[in-house]
């Protein structure tokens, strides 16, 4: 019985060194890797100063008629549309650019023609730099617009013997209205930029110098270009410059209100004076969006532009005669949409 308990005594001995042993060696380990851990240099997250978003779309239209007693023809509408944003944040340093980039064409079955829609370049470039007042920065704005190529009104051939007027027919009768630079329009000048919510942006350039383009002399009249020299013909449109100074105040309100990830609306109310010619007409340009994802790559657009400008002419339906006017301008489309974005780290 004696050698039986001195011989437990000694197992249990043996598993008590052996246990304290495999713990002083675990201990030991432990450290080991917590020192090594601690010699791992800690890599510190790079900031991010830029966020970037490229809205991508392509929409398809149709109006299809059978027997239909009131009228109507057939129409087939394809347009494509791409809303790219660059955005650089950084302690007191914002910069703001977009582009906008809107090209659409129409087929009518009343005219064997292809017909354009839709057409649109804009670049807005926007720096500020914080004041010490809240929601209030100096700012300096700078904004570029004009259009892919020509556009036409397109009017009725006349009576061809009781034939089928021909595309050439087509072609002959239409009337030039705008094309690439034709016209253009350049401003830029300094000002403060107010921002009092997220969501809304107000900038006030109280000196914008701003250039309106046309290229094109047949258009030179239309869009209020200037007389080489007075007693010129008016009627001949070389005799008119090709772009005209322009010095005046410019007002840009820009709000955008976000529902959720699939619904949104924007707006863009710009507003300039012009010093040099009758500053109390405003020339007004209003854009406004509604953009509703209705499915991850398909989404529904309604978009508005409005233009009022007292040096553009723009020809009355009713007596033919020239006149400055409201422009007003809608799309009511669906189609592919795709987004790509970076997020601020």
């Amino acid at each position: 019985m004696k050698k039986i308990i001195l011989t437990l005594a000694a197992v249990l001995g043996a598993v008590t060194t052996l246990s304290a042993q495999d713990a002083q060696k675990a201990a030991a380990e432990a450290a080991a890797a917590l020192t090594a851990a601690e010699d791992i240099p800690v890599v510190a997250q790079k900031p991010v100063y830029w966020t970037n978003t490229l809205l991508n779309q392509i929409n398809f239209g149709q109006t299809r008629l059978w027997n239909w007693a009131a009228g109507g023809y057939n129409t087939y509408s394809l347009t494509a549309a791409i809303d790219a944003n660059a955005n650089y944040a950084k302690d007191k340093t914002i910069w703001n650019n977009r582009l906008q980039l809107d090209y659409g064409l129409l087929y009518s079955a009343d005219k064997p023609i292809i017909q354009k829609n839709k057409d649109r370049i804009y670049f807005e470039s926007k720096w500020g730099y914080q004041t010490p007042v809240k929601h209030l920065s100096y700012s300096a704005n700078f904004d570029f617009k004009t259009q892919f190529d020509n556009n036409y009104k397109y009017g009725t051939p006349s009576d061809f013997a009781g034939e089928e007027p021909t595309i050439d027919d087509w072609l002959a009768a239409r009337t030039l209205m705008s094309g690439l630079f034709s016209p253009a329009y350049i401003n830029f000048g300094p000002g403060v930029l107010w921002t009092p919510k997220p969501w809304l942006s107000v900038n006030f350039t109280p000196l914008n110098a701003g250039f309106v383009i046309v290229h094109d002399p047949a258009l030179r009249k239309t869009y209020g270009m200037n007389l080489r020299e007075e007693g010129l013909d008016t009627t001949v449109g070389e005799n008119y410059r090709p772009f005209r100074f322009d010095l005046g105040a410019q007002l840009k309100v820009d709000a955008k209100w976000v529902v959720n990830d699939n619904f949104s609306y924007t707006t863009q109310l710009v507003l300039f004076s012009n010093y040099l010619h009758n500053p109390q007409n405003l020339r007004v340009n209003w854009d406004n969006k509604v953009f509703w994802k209705m499915a991850k790559y398909f989404a529904f657009t309604i978009s508005t532009n409005l233009i009022y400008d007292d040096t553009v002419l723009v020809k009355k339906l009713s007596d033919g005669a020239t006149v400055p006017a409201v422009q007003f301008k809608e799309f009511v489309e669906f189609g592919f949409t795709y987004t790509i974005t970076n997020k601020k780290g």
